[in-house]
């Protein structure tokens, strides 16, 4: 194994934050807009030439596909609507970072979140070291000492480093309790309401107390509240035993360059073309 860390990425997440802060304006070959893949190519290479990871993996959603989370909880992730252009580039951007020899895994039933916590997971049973680089706080769950996220930082290039130190200050709880800490406290932006009466604090507090939802649930009064609290923890724990390819070779600038050139992306692939040198 390479010392340096396999970068994750998180694939629709990046997309996003690229498609909303990329002008519309940037256009390719066809006349169509490429402002997301632009965008994502920008702040990936930026990123490649701070960490210097060893390869990079990068796991995507599958759009209009419900996974086991929303059999467990039909409210999860409800409401989302995305644009045609956004959902256009979404469809591109696997293929290309295929081109870079990058690790790609979409994989229907699974979100990005699980193939990301298998792809880590595996790197470290190999003996390596991960970055996440999310902009997700369910991805907390997975920080030990192999393994970092990278939270992007709004108005800064430079990510904050979240680890086990770092998950203490913003949650108040330890890495492997998260998810005793958001099945208590719920997560608004996942449609997750959590057990009533229970806020961040006051999770954190009865975390601190008794160590795990598994030690709350006699306390909580009411038994409805438990079984949701249980139901909850099953919706946001990932699911880390996917099978995933991990990218054992050099990532292919060159190659990547071309597709980048032929899509109208002419400045991404001048830049890409620069890490083969």
């Amino acid at each position: 194994m390479s010392s340096a860390p396999l970068l994750i990425v998180d694939g629709d997440n990046l997309a996003h934050r690229a498609y909303h802060s990329t002008p519309k304006t940037v256009l390719g070959a066809d006349g169509k807009v490429i402002n997301a893949v632009v965008g994502f190519f920008g702040m990936l290479l930026n990123l490649w030439t701070q960490e210097s990871p060893r390869q990079c993996f990068v796991a995507w959603d599958t759009l209009g596909t419900d996974t086991y989370r929303n059999r467990l909880w039909p409210a999860y992730q409800t409401g989302r609507v995305f644009e045609p252009d956004i959902v256009r580039q979404l469809d591109l951007l696997p293929e290309i970072c295929r081109a870079f020899a990058f690790g790609v895994a979409k994989q229907a039933g699974c979100e990005a979140d699980d193939l990301m916590a298998s792809a880590a997971k595996a790197e470290v049973r190999q003996g390596g070291a991960a970055l996440l680089y999310t902009t997700d706080r369910d991805a907390y769950q997975l920080v030990n000492e192999q393994i970092t996220v990278l939270s992007p930082r709004r108005g800064s290039p430079v990510p904050d480093r979240i680890g086990p130190r770092e998950v203490v200050e913003r949650f108040g709880v330890l890495p492997q309790q998260v998810c005793d800490f958001k099945a208590l406290s719920g997560d608004a932006s996942d449609k997750i309401p959590g057990v009533r009466g229970i806020g961040p604090k006051s999770a954190a507090a009865l975390l601190l107390k008794h160590g795990s939802l598994d030690a709350i649930l006699p306390t909580l009064q009411r038994p409805e509240d438990a079984k949701a609290a249980m139901l909850f923890r099953e919706v946001v724990c990932m699911q880390d035993e996917i099978k995933v390819a991990l990218p054992s070779s050099a990532p292919e600038w060159k190659r990547g360059a071309e597709v980048l050139r032929a899509l109208g992306a002419e400045r991404s692939a001048e830049r890409a073309a620069e890490f083969a040198a």
